[in-house]
């Protein structure tokens, strides 16, 4: 199996892979991710949360990151929050690591992760932060040299109702 190619999306090409983007977002809530929804999540809910990501984009604000197979459907994504407050230009905010749940343990989320990474280097960001509910998160986040900084106890819920902890991690950047 070819390993996916992983690259920015600008917003047109967000808003025109809007069907695959919110099939993506809907199989990672079909599978439990904790990534804001509810299940069932509606194809109009998420086909609104990816025009709102690629307005983002557009603004500036996000950076939208996808891992493609070679016919350029998507398996994963990762967004970098670059919008923060005044007082903290130098952060920036890792968000939506979604893999779908038959590409992954094929190193797509690392690689994402990785991709991240550099988009927040080139836009002059040396701090990281992100929050998982996932175990299995948390294991990526850890051998990709995040550092856990604690859980807060029942702060969301899963998308079958329900509470589940938050982790919290950050990665200094050089």
């Amino acid at each position: 199996m070819t390993a996916p190619t992983i690259r920015d999306l600008s917003a047109d090409e967000a808003l025109a892979r809007r069907d695959a983007l919110a099939a993506l977002l809907i199989d990672c809530v079909e599978g439990g991710a904790s990534v804001s929804f509810m299940a069932p999540l509606p194809a109009a809910k998420a086909d609104a949360y990816w025009r709102d990501v690629a307005a983002g984009v557009a603004r500036g604000e996000r950076r939208l990151i996808v891992a493609e197979e070679a016919e350029g459907r998507p398996v994963g994504t990762v967004q970098v929050v670059l919008a923060q407050p005044e007082n903290q230009p130098h952060r920036a905010d890792v968000s939506k690591v979604l893999v779908l749940r038959r590409a992954r343990g094929r190193g797509i989320g690392a690689a994402l992760m990785r991709a991240a990474e550099e988009a927040a280097r080139r836009a002059a960001k040396t701090l990281l932060v992100l929050d998982t509910a996932s175990a299995e998160a948390e294991r990526l986040y850890a051998r990709s040299g995040w550092s856990r900084v604690g859980t807060i106890p029942g702060y969301a819920l899963l998308p079958d109702g329900r509470p589940c902890d938050t982790v919290y991690f950050y990665k200094e950047l050089s």
